[in-house]
């Protein structure tokens, strides 16, 4: 199992971000996934799950800014980032929860078991 995260960057508030997770080794339609982020100092949350029947559900300083969604075919997972704010400046990071076929998904760190490295997201106001 392998998840390898691009698309971040250094983007001015207001703008936008695209980041994909391109997942190796099992099927990405079994699996709840998810996308965290950490902050320097600050702990790891999560900010968006998607389930295998495609459920979503994000964080609440997330909402209406943020887009998780799958791809099967291409087995990528991607995180679209709307109106980005100073405060979303983290490194981002997919993962994958090792329980199948779940129609609500956690979005606790622990339940997850594989990561990718992950993707760094600056913004500057």
């Amino acid at each position: 199992v392998q998840l390898v995260e691009s698309g971040g960057g250094s983007v001015q508030a207001g703008g936008s971000l695209r980041l994909s997770c391109a997942a190796w080794g099992f099927d990405l339609r079994i699996y709840c996934m998810g996308w965290f982020r950490q902050a320097p100092g600050k702990e790891r949350e999560g900010v968006a799950v998607i389930s295998s029947d495609g459920t979503t559900s994000y964080a609440d300083s997330v909402k209406g800014r943020f887009t998780i969604s799958r791809d099967n075919a291409e087995r990528t997972l991607y995180l679209e980032i709307d109106s980005l704010k100073s405060e979303d400046t983290a490194m981002y990071y997919c993962a994958r929860d090792p329980r199948k076929w779940r129609q609500y998904c956690s979005s606790v760190t622990a339940d997850f078991d594989y990561w990718g490295q992950g993707t760094q997201v600056t913004v500057s106001s």
